[in-house]
């Protein structure tokens, strides 16, 4: 290929790449694994004819998609061997490398709340959920870039949603609800205020936690108020010396990033209902926090 041609394909899928990074990302859950789709993406649109594309922005669509489901479903094969919970890599969104995320609707779709949820899903049911809901496309063209019927995106979309609309429900608040509890929580963690911390979460809060063997990090979920209060209350009480906490927004909402003496780094974000934290999401795995600048 002359230098030309190729100068060209590459400025063709630059043109669509925060759309395809965020497409990529919504149904991976991670930044890595989204920017080698991309890249792999892009050597076969090198080798494509690209004068019988007529539209070059749902062929790379489609190649993204179906490229990120082969990951997906390699991943989800290889889960069982992944230490503890698994959360998505934070990703910092201001800017946002995604493209605008000016609505509510558009930040809910990139929410480690959301990303987590995805993963109880199937890949067809995690595709169909993404294309409708963070692009809003008509169901004939998700079935188009998928291979399947109309019907049954339609059907993939419908069980996706139900699977997770009780759980949707448990982060309604807004950014300046978050950061209010967010802050709040680390304050009486700090000061090992067990009642205090107690009364800022729901009653059948979970906190997970993703060192992936690498750093300290609870090995399961911790369930209700008390055994979540007391795991913080713990790890951060008697406000221990020389951890710093810096405000950070990602993930389309705000979080905080831990610093330790020694190094060590966990992000930490949460989701909220009704005045009270609902989850806890604590990310400490160095691997997913190479993009994360502090």
């Amino acid at each position: 290929m002359s230098r030309a041609g190729a100068a060209q394909a590459a400025g063709a899928l630059t043109a669509h790449r925060p759309m395809l990074l965020g497409l990529a990302y919504r149904l991976l859950g991670s930044l890595h694994d989204a920017e080698d789709v991309l890249q792999e993406a892009y050597l076969r649109w090198l080798d494509v004819d690209r004068d019988a594309v007529a539209e070059p922005r749902r062929y790379l669509s489609r190649v993204v998609t179906r490229l990120a489901l082969d990951r997906l479903r390699a991943r989800q094969a290889a889960r069982e061997t992944y230490v503890g919970p698994w959360l998505p890599e934070p990703v910092p969104t201001g800017p946002s490398p995604f493209g605008p995320l000016d609505t509510v609707e558009l930040r809910e779709t990139v929410s480690t709340a959301l990303l987590h949820l995805l993963e109880r899903l199937t890949p067809p049911e995690r595709a169909v959920y993404v294309l409708h809901t963070a692009f809003a496309l008509p169901y004939a063209e998700i079935a188009d870039l998928l291979g399947r019927s109309v019907p049954d995106c339609r059907q993939l979309h419908h069980r996706a949603a139900a699977r997770i609309a009780d759980d949707r429900r448990r982060f309604t608040a807004g950014p300046d609800e978050q950061r209010r509890l967010l802050d709040s929580f680390v304050a009486a963690a700090c000061d090992g205020d067990l009642a205090r911390l107690t009364g800022l979460l729901a009653a059948d809060a979970t906190a997970w936690s993703d060192g992936g063997g690498r750093v300290r990090a609870a090995r399961n979920p911790l369930s209700g108020a008390d055994r979540v209060a007391r795991f913080f209350a713990g790890v951060y009480g008697r406000r221990r010396p020389g951890v710093h906490a810096t405000p950070i927004e990602l993930n389309g909402a705000p979080a905080l990033l831990l610093t330790w003496p020694t190094g060590v780094r966990y992000t930490l974000g949460v989701a909220a209902a009704d005045g009270r934290i609902t989850g806890l999401y604590l990310v400490g795995n160095p691997d997913k926090l190479t993009r994360v600048p502090g």
